[in-house]
């Protein structure tokens, strides 16, 4: 056997191993989900899919309002025209949140606890505010109960928004931090008889806005959107559980993170995709010809006109980066 043969076989093992993170690069490609039908002209956030993944119910917002819709799947892998969910419509609703096994979902509304009484109010950005609180419906056959309000435990203010639900039924959410006004991160442990008082979660403690918690079933990992970076507007992180505890906040780079805002993040139930709101917007390059300009036209009239959008994106090599970056951190 040649002398030169550990030496090679040391460099093929690390070539294969450099051709193994490109190729994990370059699977990194985020696209936008259902142009002109789920991504359409308004603000549209906050996918939350039934387990088989076939069913998506999900926000759409003006500044005027915002509703609950819900799309399907069909045969053809096409995305239904989206109706408005059957708990929603009436006031104010946003943020679905689905159970993992999907027997219940989790919203936000601003409705009253009954009857006709106003709606609710709430406090952030330094000024009063459509409030929110977090509503509960059940699988019922083919449909859904009537929404039930949580308890106090989780609906700790009139401004709780960006709920997420782990296997166990533990709850995560945002609310504004009662010194700072800037929302921060909070979960409520599921017990026996609904919910143990909320704790903030450690990395964030109110000093930067962090926004709209997306934890694994279990709760291994949480990926959510700050402005923890200067000069930047919201940007997606993930956070790893650590013993019993949480690491530090990685962010997603730049792949995923826009010079806009990029928020709303939400897991695929197979956990094989992020899904994430953005105002991003498709590239046009200019000079361009009359066909192109028609193209653009109509791509901006049914979805690229800078409101949030949802996308999409493989997680796993954002999970796999990531995990590289917490070691090579010193």
């Amino acid at each position: 056997m040649s002398k030169t043969t550990p030496f090679i076989r040391v460099a093929m093992f690390v070539l294969l191993a450099c051709i193994a993170n490109i190729a994990s690069a370059a699977a990194i490609r985020v696209e936008v989900f259902a142009p002109g039908v789920i991504s359409g002209g308004a603000h549209d956030s906050a996918p939350a899919f039934g387990p088989s993944g076939k069913v998506v119910y999900f926000g759409r917002s003006s500044p005027a309002q915002s509703v609950i819709l819900v799309s399907r799947l069909g045969s053809d892998g096409k995305w239904s025209q989206p109706d408005i969910a059957p708990f929603s419509g009436r006031w104010h609703d946003m943020e679905p949140a689905m159970s993992p096994d999907g027997h219940y979902l989790v919203f936000v509304s601003n409705r009253p606890d009954q009857g006709d009484a106003p709606e609710v109010e709430g406090y952030f950005n330094g000024s009063k505010q459509m409030g929110g609180r977090l509503w509960r419906v059940d699988r019922e056959g083919d449909g859904w109960s009537t929404p039930r309000l949580l308890p106090a435990q989780v609906n700790v203010s009139t401004t709780v928004f960006a709920p997420s639900v782990a296997r166990d039924g533990s709850l995560y959410f945002m609310t504004p931090d009662a010194k700072s006004g800037k929302f921060r991160l909070f979960r409520a442990q599921a017990i026996a008889n609904g919910y143990a008082a909320a704790v903030a979660l450690p990395f964030s403690d109110g000093s930067q806005t962090d926004v709209d918690p997306a934890v694994a079933p279990d709760e291994s990992f949480l990926v959510f959107g700050s402005g923890r970076i200067p000069g930047r507007s919201i940007d997606l992180f993930v956070v790893f559980r650590d013993g019993n505890g949480w690491g530090a906040p990685i962010p997603l780079g730049d792949d995923v993170n826009s010079p806009g805002s990029d928020a709303e993040p939400r897991l695929a139930p197979d956990g094989q995709h992020l899904y994430f709101s953005s105002e991003r917007t498709e590239p046009v390059v200019y000079p361009r010809t009359r066909q192109q300009a028609e193209r653009d036209l109509a791509r901006m009239n049914d979805w690229d006109n800078g409101n949030y959008n949802i996308w999409q994106v493989p997680l796993q090599p954002l999970l796999e980066r990531a995990r590289q970056r917490k070691s090579n951190r010193p």
